[in-house]
């Protein structure tokens, strides 16, 4: 790399949903840019993620980008969810109708980051020994990115193939007829489960910890609803924006209690928002179902009960309900998941009670018996969050890694900024709604809002914005507060960090809302970046 395209006003990290929006805004504002990108091709997380069954939990039409009306006019969603090569289609649509292929660097993956006091300018490094020069640098890295391989000794030892559902062959792989394993019971899993099991001659569950799962009622789109859609589109998307989750589920807002609700009209209301095949419409029903325990024990019994009720067997239903808080953990979208273990083919393997020690060469060998297989499918999600970002040597003022200021958990303001960072900015960061929202909804956000502040400090004649350190502390405390007001903390999930081992315990996301958030990020910018240390 040689030349001006190697000094841009701005270097992105990641080619996914949000590095396309950024680079396009960023063009809007004539403002040059580069994008890296670690994967042969553009898509992020819908590139990598091609296992069977592979599917979007929010509806095709609210998981979309609203900037142009001409782009929305012009592609049809063939389903309610879309499924994996459905979206990345969509992606790749949208890199071609503007032109964005072109400042786009695939395979080249992003090793470091390094401000360069002296001159204001970022300096990144890439895995091909070239290095990028920026003023700007965003990290569009995505918040689930870097798959978490379970720690099994001699899983390099197993002779048939073994691959990550984040990692997933682009030619697929032989399952037909074959003795298949998957390791983990979380949303990949949930989704993959079920088309697996229609195809091996012996599908194997190890499950650790049950999953929620609510029935996706997954369709075809027809003419009429997209034509419903386009005909509200506006309000539609205002809706959107002003949510809590970025999502519209159809429903007026909650204004009771659970346990205020004769139990009767309260199971209707379970019942009629269990059809609906959304992902919030559960977890909304009334104002107290995500603060108080036995508020949410009416929602997790009512979806136990309905997991008692699928699967035949009694002692594997009971296995799949889970103990903990509905909604604490990422609740999944499913087509058939419970029915799946209804197949005379399938098993659920309890490794809570019968611990997963190793991989022999022929399977998977628990501390009471051995499973042999044919192929293993690793289903343990991501590092979540911040697995992308720690895994680039970033270093601010003073060659300060971040690696050591987030020792004891992530430390931004807003999800958007580091103290000691300048002109670093993160696209749906720890400390943003982003993987309590939907992802293209705040990714919308949070591209407009970066893309707005680069433009704000040239008219103003400035070069430098960094995040001040009282900033910082007060949103960290900020966004702990929230959290401890509500039952996720009570238990341990990746939005925790709890699936990666030493990592510090931390709430990561911000639960303020979709619509809340919005706010407070516009009046920051409106007050002349509130919380921002600005300098020519």
């Amino acid at each position: 790399m040689d030349g001006p395209a190697d000094r841009p006003d701005v270097v992105v990290v990641g080619a996914g949903p949000a590095g396309l929006y950024l680079l396009h805004r960023l063009r809007r504002l004539g403002l040059t840019a580069v994008v890296l990108e670690a994967a042969d091709d553009l898509g992020g997380t819908w590139y990598r993620n091609r296992y069977p069954g592979a599917r979007c939990d929010v509806e095709s039409l609210q998981y979309s980008y609203s900037f142009s009306a001409d782009l929305e006019r012009e592609w049809d969603w063939s389903e309610r969810f879309a499924g994996q090569p459905e979206i990345l289609r969509y992606l790749r649509q949208v890199a071609d109708r503007f032109d964005l292929r072109r400042d786009i660097r695939l395979g080249t993956r992003v090793v470091a980051a390094h401000y360069d006091e002296a001159v204001r300018v970022w300096r990144v490094r890439t895995s091909h020994g070239t290095t990028v020069s920026a003023r700007y640098c965003v990290l569009a890295t995505g918040c689930l990115s870097v798959p978490r391989w379970p720690r099994i000794p001699g899983l390099d030892g197993f002779r048939g193939p073994v691959h990550h559902t984040a990692e997933w062959p682009p030619d697929g792989v032989e399952v037909a007829g074959r003795r298949i394993g998957v390791i983990g019971t979380g949303s990949s899993a949930v989704q993959a489960v079920p088309v697996l099991a229609e195809q091996a001659g012996r599908l194997s569950v190890f499950q650790r910890t049950p999953a929620y799962s609510v029935p996706a009622h997954n369709r075809p789109l027809s003419a009429a609803e997209r034509h419903r859609f386009t005909a509200r589109h506006d309000e539609f998307r205002r809706q959107q924006r002003l949510s809590s989750s970025g999502m519209v589920t159809g429903y007026p807002p909650a204004t009771r209690s659970a346990l205020d609700v004769d139990p009767d009209e309260r199971a209707g209301t379970f019942e009629q928002r269990w059809r609906s095949g959304s992902l919030m419409a559960l977890m909304t029903a009334y104002t107290d179902l995500m603060t108080d325990r036995p508020a949410n024990d009416t929602v997790a019994g009512f979806v136990r009960s309905k997991i008692h009720r699928t699967v035949r067997d009694p002692g594997v239903a009971r296995l799949l309900c889970p103990d903990y808080p509905f909604g604490t953990r990422r609740i999944c979208l499913d087509t058939g998941y419970y029915t799946a273990f209804n197949r005379p083919n399938v098993q659920l393997v309890d490794v809570r009670a019968d611990p997963l020690v190793r991989a022999t060469a022929h399977g998977l060998r628990t501390a009471n018996r051995e499973y042999r297989l044919d192929v293993i499918v690793v289903a343990t999600g991501f590092d979540a969050m911040t697995g992308a970002l720690a895994s680039i040597d970033l270093r601010g003022r003073g060659g300060r890694s971040l690696r050591d200021e987030w020792a004891a958990g992530p430390r931004t303001y807003l999800g958007l900024a580091m103290a000691g960072f300048p002109n670093l900015f993160t696209v749906t960061g720890p400390g943003s709604p982003s993987v309590l929202s939907n992802m293209l909804v705040s990714i919308e956000q949070h591209v407009e809002w970066i893309a707005d502040c680069l433009d704000a400090l040239r008219r103003r004649g400035l070069t430098t914005i960094e995040a001040t350190r009282p900033a910082v502390d007060d949103w960290v405390g900020q966004v702990d507060a929230v959290a401890r007001g509500t039952l996720y903390p009570t238990v341990d999930s990746w939005y925790r960090g709890a699936n990666v081992p030493g990592r510090p315990r931390v709430f990561m996301p911000y639960l303020g809302g979709v619509g809340g958030y919005r706010k407070m990020c516009d009046e920051i910018a409106a007050a002349g970046y509130r919380g921002f240390a600005l300098s020519a």
